[in-house]
Order: structure tokens, then sequence, then C-alpha cells
């Protein structure tokens, strides 16, 4: 029997804040049997906007957001629970506003489901990452970067999310543990650090509110050219628009800018890596096929 899988995010602000969450939810429409979506209320037209999508699959959930909770982000974690026990489906897909399918990678996402659907010991599915930095032309190589994460979970097992990143899986014992996993053996493309600039300065102001901790000053051109690399591949056909219109167009990087303490660390893991073979970048998750 075929296995149903819900698609599932949240927002709140989402032209405000500069996320290319249309193309998000389309690109991931042709896949999924419903879609949910949490809208916080704000100050903008995000709601209007998914609204006017005007898809069957799509389902709104309008939220208020507590402003009290400056806790490591569980106010992110919040919304993504309540859309996510909102679905129906066998699995549950989950995309934040600033990430998009690629077309060409449906049917391989679709496959992997099918193949490990019967196989209680695979909880979720794993997926590569493209994180674009600056401009559409260049990608994050550092391992200060996850390179792969959970983004499609079994939604018939006990699961809860720390913060909007990751989930964790309730075992007998009421401990939370990482899933554990197989690769999708496809890629997430990750927008948020191309928008404007000044749209991803709204954004961590607010993040820094939901952290109790002081929003960072970003300029795209204070970064470690070491850490990118030119990308090479295409862009979803969904994001086509939004990245014409409304991402950052060209990167720039400081002749002058000196690596922080951190990057110099990132920079020596990396040499590391390409000399062992081994991935040191964070991982929420247990491959076990």
């Amino acid at each position: 029997m075929r296995a149903s899988i819900s698609g599932f995010t949240f927002i709140r602000n989402g032209v405000e804040l500069g996320f290319p969450f249309e193309a998000s939810i389309r690109s991931m429409l042709p896949l999924v049997d419903e879609f949910v979506v949490a809208v916080g209320h704000g100050s903008d037209d995000t709601l209007e906007r998914i609204r006017s999508i005007a898809d069957p699959k799509i389902r709104i959930i309008e939220t208020l957001w507590n402003e009290r909770m400056a806790d490591r982000g569980f106010v992110y974690a919040q919304q993504k629970m309540i859309a996510q026990y909102s679905c129906t489906g066998d699995w549950a897909f989950y995309l934040e506003g600033d990430e998009v399918l690629h077309e060409g990678d449906l049917a391989a996402i679709r496959a992997s489901v099918e193949r490990h659907h019967a196989n209680s010991a695979v909880e979720a599915l794993v997926f590569d990452y493209h994180h674009f930095y600056g401009s559409a032309q260049w990608v994050s190589i550092s391992p200060g970067w996850y390179r792969r994460e959970c983004r499609l979970i079994r939604n018939t097992i006990r699961t809860y999310a720390p913060d909007g990143q990751y989930w964790l899986v309730t075992s007998e014992h009421k401990r939370g543990r990482n899933p554990h996993a197989a690769l999708a053996n496809a890629h997430i493309y990750h927008y948020g650090w191309i928008r404007r600039n000044e749209d991803m300065q709204k954004k961590l102001d607010q993040v820094s509110k939901y952290w109790a901790t002081p929003a960072a000053q970003i300029h795209y051109s204070q970064f470690d050219r070491r850490a990118l690399a030119p990308f090479t591949g295409t862009h979803p056909q969904a994001v086509h628009e939004w990245l014409t219109h409304d991402a950052e167009q060209i990167l720039n990087i400081d002749p002058n800018y000196k690596p922080t303490p951190k990057e110099n660390k990132y920079h020596l893991i990396r040499q590391v890596e390409a000399l062992t073979g081994l991935d040191f970048s964070r991982k929420h998750f247990r491959l076990v096929a």
C-alpha cells in the first residue's frame, strides 16, 4: 500500500523577513497528500499569500505566538509541533520557510519513502543540504554548517522538537534520542542566507528575541572565503522568481576580512576531513540503513 505523506511548516511575517515561503510550499505540493501550515498572526500579508496559492492540499492553522517564550528558541518548536500534530499522513515532511525542494528530486524522495516504509527500524529520512551564502552562486562547505538533516519522519511514532531544526524520538523510557534514519538520496536547497542583507538582519533580530541573546550584526561581505565553493548545479524552478527579485545577486567578500578564531578552527577541521574522509559536521540522527 502506498505510504501517505503530509508536508508541514510554520511561518510568521514571511514577507517582511524575506522568506521564499511561497516557493518552499509550491516545491513540495506535487509530492504530498496534504500540506499543513501554521501561520502566526503577524503584520504583513503572509497569510493572504498562502491562501492565494489556492491548492486544495493546503490546510492553514492560524496561531498566536507566545511573545514571552525566550528560552532557546522553544517558540519555534511549539509552532513546528502545532503543524505536525495536525498532520494525518504516515510520514511527515517538514520544510522551513527558506528551504526548497528541487523538482528533479521528487521521484527519488518518493522512492526512498516506499523503500523504507515497511522497515520500522527506519524512523526518518536524511537530506543532504545546499546552504547558499551571499548569493545563489555560492554554497558553504564548512563543517560549522550541518551538511545533513532529518526532514521527513514517521508520523506514527512519538516525536517532539526541542527547537525548530530537529526532532527527538521518545523511547519507552520517555528519554529523547536522535531518530534512526536512512538517506533520502535528495537535497534540500537552503536560501536563508541569501535573502537581502536588510531582511536577514530583521530575521536575526527576531531570532534573538526568542533566544534571549543579543542580535548578531550581519554583513555578507564579512565572511571566510575559504568556507565557500561555487555552486555548479541548477536551482529549483519554484524559486527562480524569488531569486531574481528578492535575493542578493552578487557576493563581494571584503579582501581585508580576517577570519575569526572559530572560522580558522573550522578551516582546520575541513583540512582534517579532506585527509581522513570523515565528516565532523553536527548530526541529529543515526544512520541505520
